[in-house]
């Protein structure tokens, strides 16, 4: 009898191991899936906050663009009204520009036509270069390779040369008409104050009378001051007083020559 209830002891127990086994197995196999499951969820929690963070760095960079457009687009709006008053200015400018050509070519044009005439009624000296320096800006003034600006620099440059001649001391040997005929001499100018000649072989000196517009001769007393001047202006003689006649600073009458000390120095 013990023995039998031993055995069904044994059995039950048995029986209760087998049980517990199963459940132990049954939760193991549980605890299992449901970490498996965890896991699938958090990998896909991973993947859900990586796209998210994509998405995120999209959404910035896209806001980004759209302020740099929008910044760009102000500017280019800017720009662009800029641009549209630049364009209206040019526009005035350009009929300005038009407008003063028409008015600035006939001044030039006058201004060359007073050059010449003073050249021609001005005393006789270098009268062919002078001349040919006027013929060459006529000339261009009819050049339509030649701008405006540069044709007007170029007519003030020839003004600018003719009123250094008013300021400087100068020889240079000429052909002139005398009282006799045509002889070669050197003419020495002061300025536009007087000019006066004297031979080759410095035996005769005279005057260009402005009011006769013609040469006089002077008295052989001034031979030696000019032929003094004479190698001042060219340097072959240091700068030194020397008596000259003079025009009378208030009329133009050459009878009445005023006899002055003129201090002759470098151009």
């Amino acid at each position: 009898m013990k023995f039998a209830q031993l055995s069904f002891f044994l059995l039950l127990f048995s029986a209760n191991i087998s049980f517990a086994e199963d459940k132990l197995k049954t939760a193991v196999e549980e605890t299992l899936e449901t970490n498996t499951q965890s896991i699938k969820s958090q990998q896909n929690i991973d993947e859900y906050a990586d796209d998210t963070k994509d998405m995120l760095h999209q959404y910035r960079t896209t806001l980004r663009k759209i302020d740099s457009l929008k910044t760009y687009n102000d500017q280019l709006e800017k720009l662009t009204v800029k641009q549209l008053e630049t364009t209206d200015s040019l526009s005035a400018q350009i009929n300005s520009i038009a407008e003063t050509r028409q008015n600035i070519v006939p001044l030039l044009l006058r201004m060359i036509e007073v050059l010449e005439e003073f050249i021609s009624l001005d005393a006789p000296f270098l009268q062919e270069e002078r001349l040919a320096r006027v013929d060459l800006i006529k000339t261009m003034m009819d050049r339509p390779d030649v701008s405006l600006p540069d044709k007007y620099r170029r007519i003030m440059e020839t003004y600018q040369i003719e009123m250094e001649y008013g300021r400087t001391i100068d020889t240079m040997t000429e052909t002139i008409m005398t009282s006799s005929s045509p002889t070669t001499v050197e003419i020495l100018r002061i300025g536009r104050l007087s000019i006066f000649y004297q031979t080759l072989d410095g035996t005769e000196s005279g005057y260009w009378d402005k009011q006769e517009r013609q040469w006089r001769p002077l008295t052989d007393d001034y031979n030696r001051s000019i032929a003094q001047g004479i190698l001042i202006a060219k340097k072959q003689a240091p700068p030194d007083l020397i008596k000259l006649p003079v025009t009378a600073p208030e009329e133009i009458i050459l009878e009445e020559i005023a006899t002055e000390e003129i201090t002759m120095g470098e151009n």
